[in-house]
């Protein structure tokens, strides 16, 4: 069948997988997409040649769309995301210097983001001033790096220097004592247990079960323009969801994630993520069966009250005021009404509501759902918090910074 050629830029990261998967296995093809992708060395890349038209479509951090559209970027461009590349992902990770000290302070070793945290204010108060990385200032590690950090009793610049890294150099800058832990996506964690001595203190899926990464984001005005591409890329994108989320299929994603084009790393290393088996430190191995999420839990869908969240975090942090104008321009990046325009075809089951209160759900529970039925994972932040995204200014008002 004839195809339409599309332009995608991505970093070297797990979560790219999905977009991979569309192009390697041929389920772009099947929707009619040449699809062409372009890796990157930086977040900060991603993000102006996006904004300038060098990429039809990126893989995204969650809160890039928002942070163009609210006018937060270099090169200001209304950007949308309508569709989630998955859940979970990221974990921090620190030096063995501090892991030793996090220790002897408590820290249990089992990855639960709370007595990690605990253990970690213990460190801070006895005055130890502490470096740590992230991949960029509007990312979902910033933010879940600072929520962590706040509910510990941490407060991040005042207690704690947070300094904005590309991903594949976090190891290294761990390594060379620049850094004295981070927070990144996979396979990185592992590449600094694995190669500078590291130890993965908690993940992501302690501090905000079943939360949102990566995205796969575009300018507005390319998505009005091209209506039937982006549905095309988002059937893609939620197909391969299928496929990864099959255990039978790891095995083979992770060989295609490691080959150089892509991550260029370890295979068996790539293959802890997808598995859920990870090497924190020290050899020792812990089972996290939603690390990640490709699939599960409406996994692709992007939820208005996500990027809501994500718009709380920008206004905590003091990047932008809080204001009924920034929140509708925040809610309306995330596109659901696109990617329910795409599935339609599929007779894929997606959720009722573009809203959802997160923090309430201890167990697996069904959802409402059109054409078919879901069923969502648990959702507790680490911190016993709930987030009701029809309370927002509270919600905001409950988190300020101190």
């Amino acid at each position: 069948m004839p195809t339409t050629h599309l332009t995608a830029g991505f970093l070297p990261l797990l979560d790219s997988v999905l977009l991979v998967l569309a192009r390697e296995k041929g389920f772009a093809e099947a929707q009619g997409l040449d699809l062409h992708l372009v890796r990157e060395t930086s977040w900060a890349n991603i993000r102006d040649r996006a904004a300038i038209g060098h990429f039809d479509i990126a893989q995204m951090l969650a809160p890039m769309p928002l942070a163009a559209s609210l006018g937060l970027t270099p090169i200001a461009t209304p950007m949308i995301a309508p569709v989630v590349l998955g859940l979970g992902n990221n974990a921090i990770t620190v030096s063995a210097d501090l892991w030793k000290a996090m220790a002897d302070q408590g820290a249990p070793g089992d990855l639960a983001a709370g007595p990690a945290g605990t253990a970690l204010a213990r460190v801070v108060a006895a005055g130890r001033k502490l470096r740590f990385g992230v991949v960029h200032q509007t990312s979902s590690h910033n933010y879940e790096l600072r929520y962590w950090l706040a509910a510990s009793g941490i407060m991040p610049d005042r207690d704690i220097e947070i300094v904005v890294l590309p991903p594949p150099l976090l190891p290294d800058a761990l390594g060379a004592g620049g850094i004295d832990g981070y927070c990144v996506g996979e396979p990185w964690n592992s590449i600094g247990v694995a190669t500078k001595g590291a130890q993965i203190a908690t993940v992501k899926a302690s501090i905000w079960q079943s939360s949102p990464d990566k995205v796969i984001g575009m300018r507005a005005t390319w998505a009005e323009e091209n209506p039937e591409l982006v549905s095309a890329m988002v059937r893609a994108i939620y197909l391969a969801g299928i496929w990864c989320a099959d255990p039978a299929n790891h095995a083979e994603a992770a060989r295609i994630m490691a080959a150089p084009a892509y991550l260029n790393a370890d295979e068996a290393i790539v293959a802890r993520a997808l598995t859920g088996m990870l090497d924190i430190g020290g050899g020792t191995v812990r089972h996290v069966p939603d690390y990640f999420i490709p699939h599960a839990s409406a996994a692709n869908f992007p939820w208005k009250s996500h990027a809501l969240w994500y718009y709380s975090q920008m206004v905590r942090w003091g990047e932008v005021s809080a204001s009924p104008a920034h929140a509708e321009i925040a809610a309306a990046c995330f596109r659901s009404d696109l990617y329910r325009t795409a599935l339609a075809p599929l007779g894929a089951a997606v959720p009722v509501s573009d809203y959802k209160t997160d923090g309430t759900r201890q167990t697996a529970a069904p959802i409402p759902a059109e054409d078919g039925s879901l069923t969502m994972g648990p959702d507790l932040f680490f911190d016993g918090q709930v987030y009701d995204p029809d309370a927002l200014d509270a919600y905001i008002a409950s988190q300020r910074r101190p």
